[in-house]
């Protein structure tokens, strides 16, 4: 499971797909929905909201506004209708291990995309996020 910190803008479409699967399973779990993944460091950032569905729901909203920008067509009844006020915190750390990360990882499965964001030098965080400093997350797993 991979919540990316960045502007879900930077994923090529595999990248935006995963992620929309992904951020639906997080939110199954945090809505006791599943066994599985219960414990895994990704929710723990959102496990510590006041609402943690709520939180997720919010993050896949962006996500899904993405998808919806570039001409896909995600299924929003999917998501929860929680709510979270407030932003996630990301280290600059962190955002920049997950570009380098990305970065790789796009290389490999779409390397015309990789071109296409190849002169970002300062990437920007998922819009439910703000960046402070720091280095990468103690629950990321290098």
């Amino acid at each position: 499971m991979r919540l990316w910190s960045l502007h879900p803008k930077y994923l090529d479409a595999r990248g935006l797909v995963a992620l929309w699967r992904e951020g639906l399973l997080a939110q199954a779990v945090l809505r006791g929905r599943t066994v599985g993944y219960r414990h895994h460091p990704q929710l723990l950032r959102f496990q510590a909201l006041r609402s943690p569905v709520g939180g997720i729901a919010e993050y896949l909203r962006f996500v899904h506004a993405e998808a919806t920008a570039r001409g896909y067509r995600f299924d929003g009844s999917k998501l929860s209708r929680a709510r979270h006020s407030g932003q996630l915190v990301v280290t600059r750390g962190q955002l920049e291990y997950e570009w380098t990360h990305l970065m790789a990882k796009v290389a490999r499965r779409d390397p015309t995309w990789r071109l296409g964001i190849a002169n970002v030098r300062r990437p920007v965080a998922h819009p439910a996020f703000r960046i402070v400093r720091g280095g990468v997350a103690d629950w990321e797993r290098p």
